[in-house]
């Protein structure tokens, strides 16, 4: 659950991208931090590991003050293979949000689904079923890239999934705001977060955006 300080007046939320080894995570960091005023951004923090590209954590805050009020974005990814199981269970506790990115190639569709299982899995261990989970099929410029009206919608033939080419910052900021929304959304519900704090989703998200260059991503 976000950490909410209305003493200090500051908000913290912690955001995960998940997904298969090789997926685009670490792609999608690296995009979105390029993106982050740098005055409002915080070091990429990295740590590579021998058997995964993936990045054993980032770690991107992003400060920004609107109504009186601080807010702090911390966003995570978490390594794709099995053997850092600990570590994916760490990063996702007390998560507010999820990204999942799957893999467009035709040959990773069982290594989403396995991620998805066990994303799903660790979600209910920490009690955090309800969290919004945004879905993104990264390497959509692969050649051979699997239709994306025949992808897996894991468990929700109505689910929407967002398209990206995370290498080339394409889809990026759309998958990121997309998350925001419903993560704020979701924590409305329980902390009545615009009546105590004075701002909207909308006001939010608008505010966000003149920080991550990407002021025409809410209407």
């Amino acid at each position: 659950m976000a950490q909410v300080d209305f003493a200090e007046r500051q908000l913290t939320l912690k955001l995960v991208y998940f997904g298969p080894p090789l997926s685009g995570k670490t792609s999608n960091l690296r995009a979105l931090h390029a993106n982050v005023d740098k005055l409002n951004r915080g070091r990429l923090m990295t740590l590579d590991t021998r058997d995964d590209r993936t990045l054993f954590f980032d770690l991107l805050p992003i400060f920004f003050r609107t109504s009186n009020f601080s807010f702090r974005i911390k966003v995570y990814t978490v390594p794709g293979q099995p053997v850092h199981e600990a570590t994916r269970k760490v990063v996702l506790a007390g998560a507010d949000g999820v990204v999942f990115v799957a893999d467009s190639s035709p040959d990773a569709a069982s290594a989403n689904r396995d991620a998805w299982q066990n994303l799903t899995a660790i979600l209910h261990a920490h009690a955090l079923d309800k969290i919004p989970i945004v879905v993104q099929y990264n390497k959509r410029d692969l050649p051979d890239r699997q239709p994306i009206d025949l992808v897996d919608r894991f468990d929700d033939p109505m689910r929407h999934v967002i398209e990206a080419e995370a290498v080339h910052g394409v889809g990026v900021i759309p998958t990121f705001f997309e998350l925001v929304g419903q993560a704020w959304t979701y924590l409305d519900q329980d902390l009545q977060l615009a009546t105590k704090l004075g701002i909207d989703s909308h006001a939010f998200r608008q505010s966000l955006a003149e920080h991550v260059g990407a002021a025409d991503a809410v209407e």
